[in-house]
């Protein structure tokens, strides 16, 4: 008898653990599925998100009005504050400031001129007081002057070796894994995505197909002149030029994306007022557009800066209240870093998921 209730309850015991464990790995199947099938993972279930995914669904249903031909189908993205970081300094900015003292030693008469006398200090909050017509100066000496070929080796020597300050990693890690999922999002869809950006077109070209899967041939950024010659040993070359053939920022985004693409942006991704225009031409188009807006809120994770709703002013990637105020007039969507995004690069551990009106 004492028997037979031991065996009872054996078997209890371990029909209890049995549905315990079932329950449990039922529950992981579910979460493994819903990752998979989710198509924006970093993203936390809110407005951006959800406009993202109707947008996508709207232009790619075919037998719908909002449908859009594959051939048509174009997304633009900034990338300086929309793709990866820009504080404190823009990275192409802090790339030709390491340029300075190697061209210093080429040529020694610059180190008493400025701004190269003040860019050899490394005092960065001088160097961040320098007029605009004063950084420029740096920039040409050092991004030009060269082959195409030598400036693409240097400049991905660079980003081989450098470490940002912040997040002590490489620069070519810090794509934000958001973006990254709306990138692939967009392209298992049919979408081909370009970069157009203020940065230099040359720069960007080295990294973004390693960092976005962007080739090439899909970046637009601002154009320094090349001029065709023959090296040393009689190979053809082009050597970069101080002279700007575009300046990629403003009104001079969409001019590039015509001059450049050749068709209207269904979707535009930008972060600051030196992407309002292309945001513009976008929503101009006719059937159903996106343009999106990156407000930098998360002094956490990241920086918060605006000014836009009281945030810390910066000339580095400034979006105003004027901006946003445009974009909810004309329904651009703003994106917050802090509550749209659970996470910002792919190496971030803690996730933080909430549900956002």
């Amino acid at each position: 008898m004492r028997s037979s209730r031991r065996g009872n309850r054996f078997t209890t015991v371990r029909s209890w653990f049995v549905t315990i464990w079932t329950v449990a790995l039922l529950a992981a199947t579910a979460d493994r599925v819903a990752a998979q099938t989710d198509p924006l993972p970093s993203w936390n279930e809110g407005a951006a998100k959800k406009a993202i995914v109707d947008f996508v669904q709207a232009t790619t249903s075919q037998g719908t009005p909002t449908f859009v031909p594959p051939a048509e189908r174009v997304a633009v993205f900034d990338q300086d504050g929309t793709l990866w970081p820009e504080q404190p300094m823009y990275t192409q900015v802090l790339y030709c400031l390491d340029r300075v003292p190697a061209l210093v030693k080429k040529r020694p008469e610059l180190a008493k001129v400025e701004p190269f006398k003040t860019i050899l200090t490394g005092d960065r909050e001088a160097i961040a007081k320098l007029p605009k017509a004063e950084l420029e100066k740096a920039l040409f000496a050092t991004l030009t002057g060269m082959s195409t070929d030598q400036f693409q080796a240097e400049v991905k020597r660079w980003v081989d070796t450098t470490n940002s300050p912040r997040w002590h990693r490489r620069y070519t890690e810090l794509a934000y894994a958001p973006m990254l999922d709306v990138l692939k999002y967009l392209r298992d869809n049919g979408y081909k995505t370009f970069i157009v950006t203020g940065g230099g077109q040359d720069f960007v070209r080295v990294t973004a197909d390693g960092m976005y899967a962007i080739p090439p041939e899909q970046v637009v950024g601002s154009m320094a002149g090349v001029k065709y010659g023959y090296d040393d040993r009689g190979k053809p070359t082009l050597t970069k030029e101080p002279k700007l053939l575009l300046n990629d920022d403003n009104a001079g985004k969409p001019e590039g994306i015509h001059l450049v693409i050749g068709r209207r942006p269904y979707a535009a991704f930008g972060n600051s007022v030196g992407d309002r225009q292309m945001l513009e031409y976008t929503k101009a188009g006719s059937g159903a557009r996106l343009a999106m807006l990156v407000l930098h809120d998360d002094a956490k994770r990241e920086f918060a800066y605006g000014p836009a709703q009281g945030l810390r002013d910066s000339k580095v990637g400034t979006f105003t209240q004027g901006l946003y105020d445009e974009a909810k007039q004309k329904g651009w969507i703003v994106i917050s870093m802090k509550n749209d995004w659970n996470r910002i690069f792919t190496f971030d551990t803690d996730v933080v998921a909430k549900k956002v009106p």
